[in-house]
């Protein structure tokens, strides 16, 4: 199938990649031309603008967005939608609030265009291994992508889950998962760490991938990461956050679920951005001040 493909980052570009070795027409736009002129060396038709992208997609058009989440989805929505015609569909594949997702999807239909929100996996590894996939809107635009979809995605690899929003809701809460089981990891392997045994953490990591309860793709990952650096001592231990951590948290008291996991894994995202916090020096005052603990000088 013909789709244009907006937004060439580390998700965007490789998508681009998979869908032309699966044979499909892609038109690819990113802010930055070089992006562009990698893509086009691949197959892909260069678009230097929005307007040459729809210029170039046969109606009815399929215009794919991946791009950051918040006001350049909008931006880009503001831009596309007097370029298109009734019966275009704009798939927004970045990582949105499920909430915004329904608004555009409101605003979208007004305007006579589909739209699909649609929640994405994969990584960097996408390319090679293909995009998990959660798709929320009308079935009819669904199957419009499923030649697509299933190019993108590994066998068994994408789902309607549901209207509008249902897509980026599950691939919040998806999110929300990885976070906790990315803390639990990281918790054990420091434990282990600072055991009396010398372990191997790269060997221990792979042999629990070997028919172990707790085997998984982050232990893969992190079986590679102790095979590049054991110790891992040429990073720092400050741990970004992309949104979606703290949406599924945010909807867990809205909706009184509770999640402790999920929200002391966020909390301890927030603690490893602190050098010598201010809450760690009352805590040392405290012991200094009932029990003669010793403190540490700054």
């Amino acid at each position: 199938m013909q789709i244009g493909l907006m937004g060439l980052g580390r998700m965007g570009y490789n998508m681009a990649l998979r869908l032309l070795q699966g044979g499909h027409e892609v038109v690819a736009y990113n802010r930055s031309s070089g992006k562009v002129e990698e893509a086009a060396r691949h197959g892909a038709k260069p678009a230097i603008t929005l307007e040459a992208l729809v210029a170039q997609l046969a109606a009815p058009r399929v215009v794919w967005l991946m791009i950051p989440a918040g006001p350049p989805v909008d931006a880009a929505i503001d831009h596309l939608l007097p370029l298109l015609a009734r019966g275009d569909l704009l798939v927004d594949g970045g990582n949105s609030n499920w909430r915004d997702s329904q608004r555009r999807a409101e605003r979208v239909s007004a305007a006579g265009l589909s739209f699909v929100d649609a929640g994405v996996s994969g990584g960097i590894w996408g390319l090679e291994v293909g995009y998990c996939t959660m798709l929320g809107g009308e079935v009819a635009d669904i199957a419009r992508l499923k030649p697509a979809l299933d190019t993108l995605a590994p066998t068994e690899g994408w789902l309607h889950a549901g209207p509008a929003g249902a897509g980026h809701f599950s691939k919040m809460v998806h999110n929300g998962i990885e976070y906790g089981m990315m803390q639990a990891y990281a918790e054990g392997f420091e434990i282990l760490k600072a055991s009396d045994f010398d372990y191997d953490l790269e060997k221990l990591a792979h042999l629990w991938n070997r028919g172990s309860v707790v085997r998984s793709w982050l232990l893969e990952l992190a079986e590679r990461a102790f095979a590049d650096d054991p110790g891992l001592e040429k990073i720092r231990g400050y741990v970004d956050d992309s949104g979606e951590g703290r949406w599924t948290v945010s909807e867990a008291i809205d909706r009184g679920v509770p999640a402790p996991v999920l929200a002391l894994s966020l909390f301890r995202r927030f603690r490893s951005r602190q050098e010598d916090s201010f809450s760690d020096r009352v805590l040392a005052a405290l012991r200094n001040q009932f029990g003669g603990h010793a403190v540490k000088e700054r």
